[in-house]
């Protein structure tokens, strides 16, 4: 679809000529009440400047939208008032009114549309950077979650690119410790893929086949007659936000950990695949069943969904492995494996800086909080600083593709577990998801796994 040249939503030069200028007036306009809030000032002038800036990233959807999101997905990472309001952008962004509504339905299902469903609801359940949900009801009784991506994305995910690449740049010029070109290349690709909806729906079914048996991790099942390459349909899974299980006993929390870590780590080592988008509102939790709270995680989004060559899982493995063994001469075989160049013992130290923080949780043998009860706004800043600083002196490094998305997903799955203050032996809870690793055979079931849905 987004290759026919009768297609009103390709990606064009004139969609990216408005992006451009939209993006502008968006951020013009929050820059605007940024400059009043600080005239008048007073003690919410930071709640004002972040529900300002909130405002204009929600209407201008797409990946500058997610970028806040990703920001928001680790704990103080941002001042409190900004974190609220771009926490809110996860699971309760504005959505597009009705009237985009009937156009969307009836562009990709006929102006019919309405007869097909007994009930579809006005109001969106959810809306997020490149599409919005909607609640809706078959003829037969089917509950489904019917997903409307927004209008001319193909040009804005190029336009926005187009923006970062050039923000990028700024960066690389004045930072100069990390070169991030790959970087920009990895998740354009990314957004791309997250505009199939195709797509979307052949990896739902490889998560759906991977957890099959397993009542406590549950998946949506795609309805390819509501479906088509900007409207998914899937079945509705009711349940309740992470955030609301924040006060719940500790055990409940610990049993979402739990869950969120094997529906995570199990496809990556397993599969070679992950979620590489894990903020807040991807997941919910259902029950009560038999009493228990949160007895199951339901997985919602399959749009960021990253494929992994085996080579790199092994190397994952690999560097856990060579950390626990303080073995060195593994280690930069393993960072060698990822992609990482021009590596020298210097080098060596500072990747295992920040190794040693995200594996930090998985080397330790006994209970604890991800965090080892260090607070969140102090967590991985001190390595953070200590890594940028040895790279500047050595004079930057390029991060592989690759490691974008498992970084960034590991670190979003390591603030799901911080807002749970959830204890654990995750080392105990990696090892068990290593049972039967190798290479050859993450390789040969993931042929398998993709095959199974024509992927």
């Amino acid at each position: 679809m987004a290759d026919d040249a009768r297609d009103p939503e390709r990606d064009r030069l004139s969609g990216r000529l408005s992006r451009f200028a939209k993006v502008g007036a968006g951020l013009s306009g929050a820059a605007v009440s940024y400059g009043a809030n600080r005239v008048f000032a007073g003690d919410d002038a930071n709640a004002r400047n972040a529900k300002a800036l909130k405002a204009a990233l929600g209407g201008l959807k797409g990946p500058l939208m997610k970028a806040a999101q990703m920001f928001a997905t680790v704990p103080d990472l941002l001042p409190p008032e900004f974190a609220k309001e771009f926490a809110e952008l996860q699971t309760n962004a504005p959505a597009m009114g009705w009237p985009f509504v009937r156009r969307r339905m009836a562009a990709e299902l006929g102006s019919d549309w309405q007869g097909r469903f007994a009930s579809f609801e006005h109001e969106a359940a959810a809306a997020a950077s490149l599409g919005q949900v909607h609640r809706a009801t078959t003829h037969d009784g089917r509950a489904l979650a019917v997903k409307l991506q927004y209008p001319d994305m193909q040009s804005a995910v190029e336009s926005d690119l187009g923006q970062l690449r050039a923000l990028i740049g700024l960066f690389k010029r004045m930072d100069g410790s990390i070169d991030p070109s790959e970087m920009i290349i990895e998740i354009g690709d990314r957004l791309r893929e997250e505009l199939d909806y195709g797509r979307e729906a052949q990896l739902m079914q490889v998560y759906a086949n991977f957890f099959a048996g397993r009542e406590d991790i549950r998946t949506p099942t795609p309805v390819p007659e509501f479906s088509t390459g900007r409207l998914l349909s899937m079945t509705w899974l009711d349940g309740q936000g992470l955030l609301a299980f924040k006060d719940a006993p500790q055990e409940v929390r610990d049993r979402i950990a739990a869950l969120l870590f094997q529906a995570w780590w199990s496809p990556m080592t397993h599969l070679g695949i992950i979620h590489g988008d894990p903020h807040l509102g991807n997941y919910s939790f259902g029950g009560p069943e038999g009493g228990k709270l949160a007895a199951h995680l339901n997985l919602l989004d399959f749009g960021c969904i990253r494929i992994f060559p085996p080579k790199f899982v092994a190397g994952v493995v690999r560097l856990y492995r060579a950390l626990s063994n303080d073995d060195r001469a593994e280690q930069m075989e393993s960072y060698r494996s990822w992609g990482f160049t021009g590596l020298n013992e210097a080098l060596v130290d500072t990747l295992n800086v920040w190794a040693r923080f995200i594996y930090g949780p998985l080397l330790d043998d006994r209970v604890r909080t991800v965090a080892d009860d260090v607070p969140p706004g102090e967590y991985g800043r001190r390595e953070a600083f200590k890594v940028r600083q040895a790279l500047k002196a050595a004079g930057g490094i390029v991060i592989p593709r690759e490691f974008v998305f498992m970084d960034r997903a590991a670190i979003g799955l390591g603030a799901a577990f911080l807002h749970l203050g959830a204890r654990h032996n995750w080392r105990a809870l990696f090892e068990a998801s290593l049972e039967g690793f190798s290479e050859e055979a993450v390789a040969e079931r993931q042929r398998a796994a993709l095959g199974e849905v024509g992927l």
